[in-house]
């Protein structure tokens, strides 16, 4: 943890010119746009796994059809198509599980108060009046939910919402063009849960901003909008 603290720390020095005591956050901000940019390979071929499931539901209905009294063999069915054209049904979920690592990194960073048995200096950096180690529960004691850290909080859970409800309206669309899932007990396992679940868990970002030192919460907002912009891109 001290070598990404120092990875940090020289990023914010790169960026102090531009961001004066706002650098250590311009440098997360930074860290979270390269993160994603080496993830990025993996969502395109997310995005064209997506598509080749999208282009499977001709097939996957026939198979309704020819196997509607029979909905064990109608799953071992589009189980096997899936495997035959060698497309995942939860494609997508390794970018945003490969990015885990470095989202709990930042939260156990501005979470310790020392490094190597040294004094956590990172935590003295802040977001124009709030602190980078601090929650808004720290910022509601100190100012109230309108003081100068108070305010930094909105403005991200007003960004945090935005994205969240582009994120929403996008698959609710993405999910109207395609044709009427398989029945819940003859779907892939799992995949009929996430289907119902992924449209709002954009919305989840607003309560990991709320509960996660600042610094953290920058990483989520910053990854959700890349998301939103990055799907924009890969399924227009």
């Amino acid at each position: 943890m001290s070598v990404f603290a120092s990875l940090v720390e020289q990023l914010a020095d790169l960026l102090a010119p531009l961001f004066h005591a706002s650098a250590a956050a311009a440098a997360i901000v930074l860290f979270t746009a390269l993160v994603r940019l080496l993830v990025h390979p993996l969502s395109r071929a997310a995005a064209r796994g997506r598509k080749a499931q999208a282009a499977l539901q001709p097939r996957i209905a026939d198979l309704r059809k020819k196997h509607a009294k029979d909905p064990q063999r109608l799953q071992r069915a589009v189980l096997e198509l899936h495997a035959e054209e060698k497309v995942s049904p939860l494609a997508g979920c390794l970018p945003s599980l490969l990015q885990l690592p470095a989202f709990f990194l930042l939260y156990h960073l501005f979470s310790s108060t020392s490094i190597g048995g040294e004094s956590n200096g990172l935590l003295d950096h802040r977001l124009f009046a709030a602190p980078l180690g601090g929650r808004w529960s720290d910022a509601l004691s100190d100012g109230g939910m309108f003081g100068p850290a108070g305010l930094v909080y909105l403005g991200l859970f007003a960004l945090a919402a935005a994205v969240a409800t582009v994120n929403q309206l996008r698959a609710r669309r993405t999910m109207a063009r395609q044709p009427a899932p398989l029945p819940a007990g003859d779907q892939v396992p799992g995949l009929g849960a996430i289907t119902r679940v992924t449209p709002f868990l954009s919305y989840f970002t607003i309560v990991t901003v709320a509960v996660v030192p600042l610094a953290a919460a920058l990483y989520v907002v910053t990854s959700t909008a890349w998301s939103a912009a990055e799907q924009t891109l890969l399924y227009r």
